[in-house]
Order: structure tokens, then sequence, then C-alpha cells
């Protein structure tokens, strides 16, 4: 049977340069837009599991926590307001999203990082003095904005403008920086927790406005990327830009490529229609599956809700936040995984091998639930059936940690032609907050209601994902991003929709791979 890979005969180009410093200082500001996000994944299940928190602003929900004899360890937190809270920035994000795009393709890629810090930096401010929900849910919708534009911006700044060989490495510096920041979040929430007088929760909100403050100012001083600048018609700064961030002033292929692409893309006044036809359903497929199959392997319910789901199941309060810390360590460690292997071993012995480590974990984790606390949610863990549990779900963040995590947004920011990538990218961005905001809306009412068999719903999205990813996702290691469709061409399943004349250099022969 046909497999996902490609082998392409002279296809990928060699340009001239290198990795300079400047690439690498750029790509390290620009990756600060993914503190935003992770700062806000580790914080708000920190501050839902905080006593005075739901005292102020969910009563029901602390009531029904303190009845211990009369409800289900399962429905402890099951409040639908409780999660609008959480998930209420997604949907923001959602929106927001669409008009990154049109920002992005307009006025740069540095403007949308601009518009997204500030944005974020209001909703802290507003977030940490909140005196009644109103407040909370218009802070969380203001850094949805936030989050909506960093999420769309970053990852295209970082695959522009690292070079084909280590553009993996570079671009999962965005994934790094939401791991940290959910580490962040989850060592403040640690501390703030233990702040007497019960206000430790405004100081966790409140300094969601660094990382907001670190990404506009960094954007204020972030040059563009040559492709952007191509793309609003100043050929000769962008060849400029180009050489520096290369190192060499040998860059006269490389530019050719790139200004042909964009010539290209210029002819493409609709984008949002453009990406819909036929050659572009490889695209089409990538930046919507991708986003979707990745909020549905569960990790996010982890990242929001860990100090909420470990007291769920009988962690006490403090060590609840600290398991959550040791899961934000895990997190980032294994990040680090996936940077250096990912240009090394490719992506998809990556995305295939985190897929198996996190079925295997989820379904042991829907076991031991099932066999302590059955259906009725009464039961308790024994220290070593606690262990056991934050081992399964370590090891299960690690191996999304080196998957699924950076490749969900390294993939689709790499595969779209540049007529397409802003829409590509906002389609992908999209697909993400509202799949973030319905499993964050649902998963406290549907662990009170699918109990044990929660982690088995997830674990058949990730048998699905996976083997959709053998067949169906290409190897798209050291490909140059404006040869994409070379790779496209290649596929047993995609060539099909991608015309000769798409494809750079065509006359170069490529041959699909017919093993599994």
């Amino acid at each position: 049977m046909a497999g996902g890979g490609v082998v392409v005969q002279g296809g990928a180009k060699n340009y001239e340069g290198g990795v300079t410093s400047f690439v690498l200082v750029t790509c390290l500001v620009a990756a600060m837009g993914g503190l935003l996000f992770g700062y806000d994944l580790g914080i708000s299940g920190g501050v839902t599991s905080m006593d005075q928190f739901l005292k102020d602003f969910f009563p029901k929900v602390y009531r029904k926590q303190l009845n211990k004899g009369h409800e289900s360890a399962y429905c402890k937190f099951d409040s639908q307001l409780l999660t609008l809270f959480t998930s209420s920035l997604y949907l923001a994000a959602l929106v927001a999203s669409f008009f990154a795009s049109v920002v992005t393709r307009m006025y740069g890629r540095k403007m949308s990082m601009t518009v997204g810090g500030i944005s974020f930096l209001i909703g802290a401010i507003i977030n940490g003095a909140a005196v009644n929900i109103a407040m909370l849910i218009i802070g969380r919708l203001m850094l949805g904005v936030g989050v909506g534009f960093a999420n769309q911006v970053v990852p295209v700044y970082l695959s522009e403008m690292a070079p084909a060989k280590v553009r993996g490495a570079l671009n999962i510096g965005f994934q790094m920086a939401i791991t940290i920041g959910i580490l962040i979040a989850n060592l403040v929430n640690y501390g703030t927790a233990k702040i007497s007088g019960g206000w430790g929760w405004r100081v966790s909100l409140a300094l969601a406005a660094v990382p907001a403050i670190l990404m506009t100012v960094g954007s204020v001083f972030l040059p563009d990327t040559p492709n952007s600048i191509l793309e609003r018609g100043h050929v000769d700064e962008a060849k400029k830009m180009l050489q520096k961030i290369r190192g060499t002033p040998n860059v006269d292929e490389e530019f050719q490529d790139l200004y042909d692409a964009s010539e290209a893309a210029k002819q493409v006044h609709h984008p949002w229609t453009n990406i819909l036809r036929g050659r572009y359903r490889p695209q089409l497929t990538m930046c919507t599956l991708i986003p979707f199959f990745q909020q549905f392997t569960g990790i996010n319910v982890i990242m929001f809700y860990a100090p909420v789901l470990f007291k769920t199941i009988g962690f006490g309060a403090e060590a609840s936040l600290m398991s959550a810390v040791i899961t934000g360590v895990v997190n980032v460690v294994a990040t680090l995984v996936s940077v250096f292997s990912v240009d090394k071993f490719g992506r998809r012995i990556l995305f295939l091998e985190g897929g198996v480590q996190m079925f295997i974990c989820q379904c042991l984790v829907g076991i031991m639930l099932a066999l302590k606390f059955g259906l009725r949610g009464e039961g308790t863990l024994t220290k070593f059936d606690a262990d056991f549990v934050l081992f399964l779900i370590c090891a299960y963040v690690a191996a999304f940690a080196w998957s699924w995590g950076p490749l969900g947004w390294l993939v689709p920011s790499e595969v779209c032609a540049l007529e397409i990538r802003s829409a590509g990218q906002a389609i992908n961005v999209s697909t993400n907050m509202i799949f973030t905001f319905v499993v964050g809306q649902v998963f406290l009412s549907m662990l009170c209601h699918f109990k044990f068999g929660l982690f088995f719903f997830f674990a058949g999205f990730v048998a699905v994902m996976t083997v959709f990813v053998f067949y169906m996702v290409p190897e798209t290691r050291n490909v140059p991003i404006e040869e994409m469709n070379r790779m496209w061409k290649a596929h047993w399943f995609w060539g099909k929709y991608i015309p000769d004349e798409a494809v750079i250099g065509s006359s170069n022969e490529i041959q699909p791979n017919k093993t599994a």
C-alpha cells in the first residue's frame, strides 16, 4: 500500500549562506510570542483551582468542591461559567486570526506582532484588576485577540526567516516559548497560592503583562521577512534583507525563487477563494486537520486544567499545583528533544512515535481511573497509584511535546505557497482556536459524564491521527519553503492535485515513494 513518504531527486536546492547570529536573535525575539499563549495555558488552570478565586467568582463550584460526601469526584468542577472563563479567550483568538491574516499580508509580519502584544497587555491589566465576572471575560477576550495575532504571525515569521536546513529547529522556538510560558505560569501559581489574604490569583493574572511587554517591545525592533517585503513590492529592500539574514551577498538563486513565488502570489487577488481550488487541496487539508487533531490529542485539557484534574483524582491543593509544575518541566525538556531531532530525523518519525506513546498513556490512565473510581467516581488513590498516574501523564505530555505540540504549528506554517500563506495560517490558527474553545468549554462536563471513558475518547482520536500522518503527511525536512510543491507533486495521493507548472524546476525528476 502506498505510504506518505516521498523521494525527491534533484529537487531540494542548497542555497548559499547559513545560520547567522542576526537570524538567531530575530527568531528568539519573535518566538516570545509563544510566551503569551503558554503563560495563558498554564495560568488559567491554576487560578481556577485556588479557593479564594472560586469563592469570589464561582461560589457554587467552591461549595460543590467542599461537599465531599455527596459529589462524584468526576463532577467537582463541572460548571459552564467556570469553563467559559478559560475558553472565551480562544473564541476571541478565532475571530482575531482572520483580521491578523489581513494585517500580516498588507502591513507585514512585525505589525501583527505589535498589535498582538498590545492587546494581550490590555487583557492582562483588566484581568488583574477584575472585580466581577464581566471584567474577567472582557480581559480574557482581549488576551484572545493577542493570542490570535501572535499565533497567526509568529510561526510564519520563523519559517520565512530560517534557512531550510534548520527551519524546523528555529520554528520550534515558538513551541519552546509556549512550554516555557506554561512552566513559568505553573511556578507563579504555586507561589501565589501561598500568599495570605487570598489575592494571589490577581498576581497570577496580572503577570501576563510581562510576556506582552516583551513581545510588544521586541516587535518594534524586529525586521520584516524578505518574503513579506517582496509581497509589498520592495524588491531591493527584500534582497538586502535576504543577504543580511543569510550572511552572504550570493543569494541570487534563493532570491529569484522568492521573487518568482512573490510574482505568482500577486496574481492572486483573493487568497481565501484561491485556497479552495483543487491545486491547494493538500495545503488546505493540512491547515485544517493538523490543528484539529492537535486539539483532540486532549493536551490542552491537561494544560488548562492540570491542577483541577489532579485535585479531582485525589491530590491535595498544594500537591495539585506541584504536579502541574512537574508536568511543565517535562514539557520544556521534551520540547528540546524536538528542537534537536526535527531537522535530523524529520517530522514524520516524531509524529508517529509521539502518537503511539500518547495512545498507550491515555489508555493506561483510563484503566487506572476505572479501577480506582469506577462509574460512580468514588474512591481514593494510594501514594503509588497517584505517582503512577502522574508518571503516565508526564509520559503523555513528553510525547506531545516532541511531536504534535511543535509539529502542529511547524508543518502548516511551512507547507503553504506564498500566495495562500496568510490565508492558510489563518485557517490553521482559527481551526486550532475553535477546537481549543470547544474542548476547553466541554471538558469538565465531559469528565463528569464520560468519567474515565474520556481518556479512551481522546486515545481513539490519537489512533486516527497517527494513521492519517502515516499515509497522508509527507516529509518536509530540508525542503525549501518555496519548493514545497515539489514535495506535494511527489506524494502518492496529493500529487494528482498539483499541476506541473506549479513546481519550481519541474524538469527535475520527482518519484513518489510507493512503500508504506
